[in-house]
């Protein structure tokens, strides 16, 4: 076994009651991290709080935040240092806008979009830095879309709203690599994760066909023939926060079963 010498560390993890997230915070966990996992449903954060904490015997922290509210965040870095003292470890990470065609949204939708992954990353870094720079150690992780690589037509706002989020981490990286402070971003495709499953359904709806058959079809768009699992995404995004990749950084890593086509 690759020991990543995270154990005892303490890492931060946004949007962790589910999906990838969770997967993420579990990862981060089964190396021995201590955690402070957060979520806008307070029962639903602290389940998974429970839950990880009693499967893998670490620390963690459930914290309620709405991360696109900037008061929010604050409140939550210093619930996380009260009872931390730092923050060596963090994974930004907020669920996606809506879908739809671009002459259905307004500016206002736009503006939304970047507040939710753009400014929420954002905020959340400046957070956080001060320790990651007094402790000359941190990982920064920010979760986007394999959109930064290759739009979506039919998610016009997120397509807008994530690529920021990359090209603030690209800029990040650069600036402070020197203090072994690394920041790269994860760009998934398809996961099976609720709102995967929720397109499933609609698509099968849609086409008058079963559940079975969606997935199916849309399992035969993607190289891999499959969509991925969480705990897949959950192990690389562990890997990328390790002792072991501190020449990493400013990199983004799609993980999307082969189906972007550049290079």
């Amino acid at each position: 076994t690759m020991d990543l010498n995270i154990k005892g560390k303490i890492a931060v993890v946004t949007a962790a009651s589910k999906g990838l997230g969770r997967a993420v915070a579990e990862a981060f966990a089964k190396e021995g991290a201590n955690l402070a996992v957060c979520s806008r449903n307070e029962e639903r954060i602290n389940e998974a709080a429970n839950y990880i904490q009693s499967v893998y015997k670490v620390e963690v922290l459930p914290v309620v935040c709405d991360v696109t509210n900037p008061s929010a965040i604050n409140n939550m870095k210093k619930e996380v240092i009260k009872k931390f003292k730092t923050c060596h470890i963090l994974f930004t990470n907020a669920g996606g806008p809506p879908s739809g065609k671009l002459e259905n949204f307004t500016a206002e939708d736009f503006k939304k979009a970047i507040d939710l992954n753009l400014m929420s990353t954002i905020n959340l870094v400046y957070a956080f830095l001060p320790y990651m720079q007094k402790q000359k150690w941190g990982r920064i992780l920010a979760s986007t879309s394999s959109n930064v690589k290759q739009l979506l037509p039919q998610f016009p706002l997120s397509n807008v709203s994530r690529v920021g989020v990359a090209t603030f981490i690209k800029t990040f990286a650069q600036e402070f690599a020197h203090l072994n402070i690394t920041a790269n971003v994860l760009a998934p495709g398809l996961f099976l994760t609720e709102p995967t499953i929720e397109y499933l359904k609609n698509l099968a709806k849609r086409k008058g066909i079963k559940y079975d058959e969606a997935l199916e079809k849309v399992q035969k768009t993607i190289p891999a023939n499959k969509i991925g699992n969480p705990e897949d995404y959950g192990t690389l995004a562990a890997f990328l926060v390790s002792e072991h990749t501190s020449f990493i950084t400013g990199e983004t890593f799609l993980i999307d079963g082969g189906v972007y086509s550049g290079f």
